[in-house]
């Protein structure tokens, strides 16, 4: 194996880019602020998506697909969401390549060749969806229309890294229209708690689920929800948003329907995504010095299979291993047998270390005749010899327990690094000395957001939803605060 990885304590930043190439997750690409996702990474993700596409569909959704180009002026019809997203656009305005004359076999853009309209690369597409919405929605039968779509987004972001912020990422967004208010509002808080769920139950990442403010919140939304997290070095991450958009895309383009009544209203809409951010929020929030942690239920591999043979032994030695192998299979556990003979086992151990892979078998033909197993746990390293006979399900149950212990240590982390704080010296100071979420007042206005952010590089996560209001004194400006906020700095 390559040198160590730096560890967490020496360079947060360089041992998170380090874990994601060494691990094989993703790497630059060719293409500034893009990057490639390795089969290893993408593999995480497509259990990502094959989980939440599934609980999508539990709760009524169908995937469909829209185009990934907007014109200009569709994009321009919700003003928020354009002005919101205006800096970050790429921009398509010509359709065609030519030689060029002055430099034999260089290509140039054809100047002829300018499209009318400019074409906008989505950055988000609520704007090319809910102009497709006009034609689909006529009467109340026709609601709730419950979409979601798979796809890539591209917003033009300076500063990247791998995962976290990339100019072009995956996601999913989901755009439903409804009758009601209330119902959408219910759809946004529903698709919150789906989010949620999966957060805490696959990836093993405690969330708090809660309300932007007005700054934060979603360009064209009237109420953004969102689910944040905290990482392993005091910063939080946001890993979902769900928007409440009212009516503000519906009448931007016109979609109306009529009601039991038959009386022409428009429709009240939501849109809500997860993306690519989530493989940063699991490598950071669980991983250690030695590489990737990674919860069973996400892990490509749950069960690396490692063979100790003398030379001349291997065949042999795999045919015995297989049914155990065939036994693991047969429960629904993802098992690799790495019958590498390039390869010494002290490498393999390295090397899986460093993948997450949460359970590692030692098996050598000794072990097999005393009929007992060396199992490893990626999550604790604790090292223990156990009886041949059980080990199905004995791992079965192991990788229950990984799941459990994996989360219970973040949610730990989390509550321990979650502080009360009454002045504006103090906020200042554990952001600097003990980072985490804190919980302060302030008095709700943009104006000291604004100046706590701009002071601190502290921004306001949440209004939390299980936040009980209570009233108090902004630590800021001296005013009166109905309740706590969440502050951190954050990715």
């Amino acid at each position: 194996m390559s040198k160590k990885l730096p560890t967490r304590q020496e360079d947060y930043s360089l041992w998170y880019n380090e874990l994601v190439k060494r691990a094989g997750l993703a790497e630059n690409s060719a293409v500034r602020g893009c990057m490639v996702i390795k089969p290893y990474g993408y593999a995480i993700w497509e259990k990502m998506q094959r989980q939440l596409d599934d609980m999508f569909k539990r709760t009524g959704h169908e995937n469909a697909y829209f185009p990934l180009f907007v014109p200009k002026s569709l994009f321009e019809a919700e003003e928020k969401n354009a002005e919101g997203f205006a800096k970050e656009c790429a921009v398509v305005t010509h359709y065609r390549l030519q030689t060029d004359p002055d430099k034999p076999g260089k290509l140039r853009v054809d100047p002829n060749a300018k499209l009318e309209e400019e074409l906008v690369v989505r950055p988000t597409s609520e704007a090319i969806i809910w102009n497709t919405y006009k034609n689909w929605v006529q009467s109340y039968r026709d609601l709730p229309l419950l979409i979601n779509q798979w796809a890539n987004v591209v917003r033009w972001e300076m500063r990247t890294r791998l995962f976290l912020r990339t100019a072009e990422f995956l996601w999913q967004e989901g755009h439903t229209a409804h009758a009601t208010a209330e119902e959408a509002v219910a759809e946004t808080r529903q698709m919150l708690d789906v989010y949620a769920e999966f957060a805490e139950e696959h990836m093993a990442l405690p969330v708090v689920k809660g309300v932007k403010t007005p700054n934060e919140r979603f360009a064209g939304a009237e109420d953004t929800y969102c689910i944040e997290a905290l990482m392993q070095d005091g910063k939080a991450l946001q890993a979902g948003t769900s928007h409440f958009l009212g009516q503000n895309f519906a009448k931007a383009f016109d979609v109306q329907f009529s009601n039991k009544e038959g009386v022409r209203e428009h429709v009240w809409g939501t849109s809500w995504g997860v993306s690519t951010r989530l493989m940063g929020a699991l490598i950071m929030a669980h991983s250690d010095d030695e590489g990737l942690v990674l919860p069973p239920k996400l892990a490509p591999i749950q069960v690396v299979i490692v063979p100790i043979y003398k030379t001349g032994e291997l065949d042999a030695l795999i045919e015995r291993i297989r049914p155990i192998q065939q036994g693991l299979i047969a429960r629904g556990i993802s098992v690799k047998l790495d019958s590498r003979d390039t390869e010494r086992p002290g490498f393999k151990f390295a090397e899986w270390e460093l993948k997450g892979v949460p359970v590692r078998l030692a098996i050598g033909a000794r072990d097999l005749d005393a009929g007992m197993v060396e199992v490893v746990r990626r999550d604790t390293k604790e090292k223990m010899s156990l009886p041949l006979a059980d080990i199905v399900a004995t791992v079965d149950q192991l990788l229950t327990d990984i799941q459990t212990n994996i989360y219970s240590k973040a949610r730990h982390f989390r509550d321990t690094h979650t502080t009360r704080v009454d002045s504006y010296d103090e906020f200042k100071r554990m952001l600097d000395e003990e980072p985490g979420f804190l919980l302060a007042h302030y008095d709700g206005t943009s104006e000291t957001e604004e100046r706590i952010k701009d002071e601190t590089k502290a921004t306001v996560r949440c209004l939390a939803l299980a936040e009980p209001d209570e009233e108090g004194i902004c630590m800021v400006t001296g005013k009166p605060s109905p309740r706590r906020a969440y502050f951190a700095r954050a990715y």
